[in-house]
């Protein structure tokens, strides 16, 4: 498979990125749930400061993920990886 050039949109921003073409549809869901993520927590608790809902959504990430590896289910392998590179994203664009 091929690399391909996409743009997600996290929080308003636009992120270009270059993505295996195996990996676009997931990356693409990620991003759609991230948004639901962040606009689940400016409903629920009025907040506004977009960083702080992304903060909110990382740790909801995280925590799921943290469950899984205790159960079992999900080897933690990559996913230190994967958060610090979104949080690297972040960082460059905030």
């Amino acid at each position: 498979m091929g690399e391909l050039s996409i743009k997600i949109k996290i929080a308003n921003r636009v992120y270009p990125l270059t993505v295996d073409s195996s990996e676009e549809e997931g990356i693409r869901n990620a991003a759609e749930k991230i948004n639901q993520s962040i606009d689940d927590f400016e409903r629920l608790y009025a907040v506004k400061d977009k960083q702080d809902l992304i903060a909110m959504a990382a740790l909801k990430v995280a925590t799921r993920n943290f469950d899984l590896e205790k159960k079992g289910i999900l080897d933690s392998a990559g996913i230190e990886e994967d958060l610090m590179a979104v949080e690297q994203l972040l960082d460059q664009n905030l």
